[in-house]
């Protein structure tokens, strides 16, 4: 079995889920890559020897969830102020600062600031669609499928 890796409570799981499952019911909530989700919060795909870098722009006063996690990766928050909830903690990040994304992870994202986060991921592949099938999982119930 791998270590590291955070799993969310039952109880936190469903929380969330109920939270996103409201808010994308809302109108004008923006959902996932859309083509108006990118308008507002443009990304930009790098790519290094055995590396995806990918910078967004996540504008102030919005609220983000994001999606699992599969592996645990790194990522740098450049500009801006937001905070963080993960399971039942919150966090205030400012930027300059950098932390680590363990496997597992769906966090909820309030913009305080216009915010640039970073993340980087281990991965050989350049197709944006083949490493986000590798890196992110579509519910909880396949992330607990990737790691037993």
């Amino acid at each position: 079995m791998k270590t590291d890796i955070q799993i969310p409570m039952a109880g936190t799981i469903t929380k969330v889920e109920q939270l996103q499952d409201f808010i994308c019911n809302l109108p004008g909530a923006l959902i996932g890559d859309s083509d108006e989700y990118l308008a507002v919060c443009p990304l930009k795909h790098s790519f290094v020897d055995g590396a995806y870098v990918r910078e967004i722009f996540l504008p102030k006063n919005m609220l983000f969830i994001t999606k699992i996690h599969k592996k645990t990766h790194p990522y740098f928050v450049m500009k801006g102020c937001v905070s963080v909830l993960v399971e039942d903690e919150e966090v205030l990040i400012r930027a300059p600062f950098s932390g680590i994304t363990k496997a597992g992870t769906k966090r909820i994202i309030y913009t305080h600031e216009d915010t640039r986060w970073i993340t980087v991921h281990v991965t050989d592949e350049t197709d944006i669609s083949k490493i986000e099938e590798e890196v992110i999982a579509k519910s909880f119930d396949e992330f607990k499928e990737v790691i037993l």
